[in-house]
């Protein structure tokens, strides 16, 4: 089983930042091709936000609504990755949680929650003046 654990949530005014990161461990062999960042708000259905090649064959792919706000890179350490969150803004209040995908990533993926297997337990992000 692949784990994942993300952290680096808090509370920011508008226009703040934040950088969180997803720590992934456990058995990914043939399980982690794909790492992709979804938030969740109260009410509101899973959003996905960012998604990432593990070998970064391809760009990131970001959602509409935080492309050139966040950034999805992945660290030179084995199976970290961090996503910068920048001008802030209270539609970005959500619970943020990475997961993995055990295919490439495709242009889909941002609205195909069900092909990521493997879940963290998501970090919060508060947004408010």
């Amino acid at each position: 089983q692949v784990r994942l654990v993300e952290s680096g949530g808090g509370s920011v005014q508008p226009g703040g930042s934040l950088r969180l990161s997803c720590a992934v461990s456990g058995n990914t062999y043939g399980r982690f091709d794909c790492l992709g960042w979804f938030r969740q708000a109260p009410g509101k259905r899973r959003e996905g936000i960012a998604t990432i090649d593990t070998d970064l064959s391809f760009e990131p792919r970001y959602a509409d609504s935080v492309k050139g706000r966040f950034t999805l890179s992945k660290d030179s350490a084995e199976n970290l990755f961090w996503l910068q969150l920048n001008n802030l803004q209270p539609e970005d209040t959500a619970l943020y949680y990475c997961a993995a995908s055990p295919k490439s990533c495709y242009s889909w993926f941002l609205e195909s929650p069900g092909e990521f297997d493997d879940w963290g337990q998501g970090t919060e992000v508060t947004v408010s003046s």
